[in-house]
Order: C-alpha cells, then structure tokens, then sequence
C-alpha cells in the first residue's frame, strides 16, 4: 500500500542557498531508493521559512528504510542547523479504511 510522508520543517531567515542545496541533495539521493515514487516541497504562502516535502513510497517499510539510511540522516542533521524548531513527520497510507 502506498505512503505519503509529510515533513515539516521550519528554517531561520537567511542561508536559503546552503538549505536549497540540501534539499536538492536529499531529493537527489532519495531518487535511488527503492521503492521511491515521487517528492514535492511545497513553502507555506503565509510562512515563507515554513516549508513542507511531500513525499510518496511504495510501501512504508521503503520510507522506513530511507528514513534510516545513513547519507539521509546526515544530511538531516546539516539541515537542523538553519532550522528554528524539529522537524515534524506525520505518516500515512493510501487506500486504508477507516474501521468503526
């Protein structure tokens, strides 16, 4: 069953270059990973420094599996250096009922 990830993210003003670059590389390394479909960065109209990915895997064990791939997280903890709070993930699947 497909999961869209949501990851949230709030930066500090300035040094959008160093953060663009970084989200390029993890997008850029994301493409590789097996089970990867699609990503898109959508920045809030409200916020500018909130940003939010959008990400879609073919399963939760593929998100699970790049969520702990070791370039992933380094190249998380050189993005919370220009963030202003944690960054927020909120999980979930495509075509799941919801049960009573």
């Amino acid at each position: 069953m497909n999961a869209k990830i949501l990851i949230k993210r709030r930066f500090k003003k300035g040094k959008q270059k160093e953060i663009i670059a970084l989200l390029r590389e993890l997008r850029s390394s994301a493409l590789h990973q097996s089970g990867y479909i699609s990503g898109e960065t959508l920045t809030s109209s409200e916020d500018p420094q909130a940003l939010m990915v959008i990400g879609t895997w073919q399963d939760m064990e593929s998100w699970y599996s790049w969520k702990q791939n070791s370039t992933r997280q380094t190249l998380e903890k050189m993005l919370e250096t220009y963030q202003e709070e944690s960054t927020e993930y909120q999980e979930y699947t495509l075509g799941a009922f919801i049960e009573e």
